[in-house]
């Protein structure tokens, strides 16, 4: 597939954006996508960080082996009274 943003494409989006938002505003724009993108990256800074800490702490955690659930009592629920059998 070609680039779509190529030679002539590039110069009409690039006029249609100036007739949409006027020269006085195009700075201003520029300006605010800059600070969400420093935003964007400085928050998935911070979550690669998070996750490098929840790893490293999850490594230190010894894992509790799983253990074999406990035979059923026959004499359950009755009182630990036998009852005899016909």
């Amino acid at each position: 597939m070609s680039n779509l943003f190529a030679g002539p494409h590039l110069w009409i989006l690039l006029i249609v954006i100036l007739l949409l938002f006027g020269a006085a505003k195009l700075p201003a724009l520029a300006k605010s996508m800059g600070q969400s993108a420093r935003i964007f990256r400085g928050e998935m800074k911070a979550m690669k960080t998070d996750d490098a800490t929840v790893a490293s702490a999850a490594a230190d955690t010894p894992v509790a082996e799983p253990t074999a659930p406990a035979p059923a009592d026959p004499t359950a629920g009755t009182g630990g009274v036998d009852t005899p059998k016909p």
